[in-house]
């Protein structure tokens, strides 16, 4: 009789299946009313009082295997049910993935950054927390310059020289301190002033300004490169420059491009003009180039810079400035189609 015991315990460590109906069976078998065991246990009398403590405990073996091996079957095709559950069939087509949306003031920097890098220029970075001399100084605005209220500039509390930068050309300064001409570089980034929040106006917002120094740089070169970007950016093939004032250039202008009288929409953003002012630009005046330590009768440069939101506004016919940082999805969502 123990032999017989120890011969389904083989039998039961041996057994497997992949499905229900198969395990039922196993436990049918084994553990039913009219299963081997019930059958071994009604045997426990006629075994002979020497093998009964073996035979015994051959049992209690055998019922507990039989129990453990129902319990783990039973596991791994619940197992097995919950993954299909899960995946389901890992041969079929999977659902589309859906696209996330770009914010439009990333797509607008891409889109002006690839302008520029197709005519040469390379993109530079610089920290938003500057000091005073690559924000203001070095930038021909020495301290108590009145142009410095032009930029109503959010200063570090503890420390009246460090600040955070109210325009990208502190990055100019510091490529030009560590890069020998010729230079090409444009600069986008986010800057920060003191102003009122507003439909047209904010206190952070995002600038590219660029910079090209080299040997005899006219002005010439600069409205090419300027009617080059428009006609890239926005299909407009007509500008315009009106002299303007900026502490680091000279001269200075104020750029406009000509977008047209053709639609109610053109004549209320340009105020029946059909012009739209898009960006200031000039030459790098002689003193910024000095204290970059380049020598302005060997060299001479131009300088430009644009808001993106200005951009961006004008492309998408976004009427408040106050939109790109409100997180709106159902705004954002409709620049999903946009690279």
């Amino acid at each position: 009789m123990l032999d017989k015991v120890t011969k389904l315990i083989g039998e039961v460590n041996a057994f497997s299946a992949t499905t229900k109906d198969e395990i039922e069976s196993f436990r049918i078998k084994f553990l039913g009313k009219k299963g081997i065991l019930n059958d071994l246990f009604a045997e426990f009398k006629n075994v002979a009082p020497k093998e009964r403590k073996d035979f015994g405990a051959a049992l209690n073996t055998l019922k507990n295997l039989a129990q453990e091996k129902v319990t783990h079957l039973k596991d791994l095709i619940e197992i097995k049910s919950e993954q299909k559950g899960i995946y389901g069939d890992l041969t079929r087509p999977s659902d589309p993935v859906e696209l996330g949306s770009r914010h439009p003031i990333s797509i607008v920097r891409n889109k002006i950054i690839d302008v520029f890098s197709r005519i040469g220029f390379t993109v530079s970075e610089g920290p938003e927390i500057e000091d005073d001399w690559h924000n203001f100084t070095a930038l021909n605005l020495p301290e108590y310059h009145p142009a410095r209220d032009m930029q109503d500039t959010f200063f570090i509390e503890k420390n009246p020289d460090i600040l955070l930068r109210t325009h990208t050309s502190s990055v100019q300064v510091r490529y030009m301190e560590n890069h020998k001409p010729p230079i090409r570089t444009i600069s986008p980034g986010r800057v920060f002033r003191n102003e009122d929040i507003s439909a047209r106006a904010h206190c952070i917002f995002h600038q590219v300004e660029g910079l090209y120094i080299d040997t005899d740089v006219s002005f010439a070169d600069l409205k090419q490169t300027l009617l080059y970007f428009t006609k890239e950016m926005f299909g407009k093939s007509k500008i315009r420059l009106r002299p303007s004032y900026f502490p680091f250039t000279e001269p200075s202008a104020e750029v406009d491009i000509y977008w047209g009288l053709e639609t109610e929409t053109d004549y209320k953003i340009t105020k029946g003009t059909g012009w739209l002012e898009i960006m200031g630009c000039g030459m790098v005046d002689p003193n910024v180039l000095k204290n970059a330590n380049i020598d302005p009768e060997v060299y001479s440069g131009y300088a430009f810079g644009m808001g993106i939101e200005r951009i961006a506004m004008l492309l998408y016919q976004i009427p408040d400035i106050r939109m790109f940082y409100e997180n709106d999805v159902r705004f954002l969502e409709q620049f999903k189609s946009i690279l």
